[in-house]
């Protein structure tokens, strides 16, 4: 398990725009009750590991917390998202376009990515849904062990109101052993929607 951090350091100055972003964010969390808990790791590549997720509103507070610590994230969608007027917009907003229509590896995709960026921090709910799953699904470990990046462990903790990036962890290829210490870092985290959150 990680150290216990009491500071909340952002990444390296990025420039004015993402200066703004920053304070427009911690703004937003404060009003909105959130405390921020954990320094911004210094990896310039890794999996942004985004649990509890049981509502639409995690996406809205996590996104405001990676523009409080002056980062920006990609996520996956939908090939089609990234075509049309609209294009070009969704790619500069972060989508990493998915082709679900043809038998590509999902994995070996994002390890492509990953290769192709100078910098990227993946974002991903390991439940990958809203519902509550008996399981969580294991594709942000497949892609952080294939691009041979680490995980970056956050907690969206309603209980306390705190987001917490909490470790910098490293795939070690033993899924069943890794997963379990992944886990037991959600051991006490509390969704919106308590009772779709499971770290069992």
């Amino acid at each position: 398990m990680g150290q216990e951090r009491t500071t909340a350091r952002p990444a390296p100055y990025r420039g004015i725009v993402a200066q703004l972003v920053h304070w427009i964010c911690q703004l937003f969390l404060l009003l909105s009750g959130w405390k921020m808990r954990g320094d911004w790791p210094t990896a310039k590549k890794a999996v942004l590991l985004a649990a509890p997720h049981t509502s639409n509103w995690d996406g809205i507070y996590m996104l405001a917390a990676v523009g409080y610590y002056r980062s920006k994230v990609r996520w996956m969608g939908k090939k089609s998202l990234t075509t049309g007027p609209f294009g070009g917009i969704v790619k500069a907003l972060g989508c990493v376009p998915i082709d679900r229509s043809a038998s590509h590896d999902l994995v070996q995709s994002m390890s492509q990515a990953f290769a192709d960026s100078s910098e990227m921090m993946l974002l991903i709910p390991p439940e990958g849904t809203r519902s509550l799953t008996a399981a969580w699904k294991t594709g942000f470990y497949h892609i952080a062990k294939s691009a041979n990046v680490p995980i970056v462990i956050t907690i969206l903790d309603y209980g306390t109101r705190t987001i917490h990036v909490a470790d910098l962890f490293y795939p070690t290829g033993d899924i069943d052993a890794d997963m379990f210490k992944l886990k037991a870092y959600y051991a006490n985290a509390v969704g919106k929607h308590r009772a779709k959150f499971s770290a069992a």
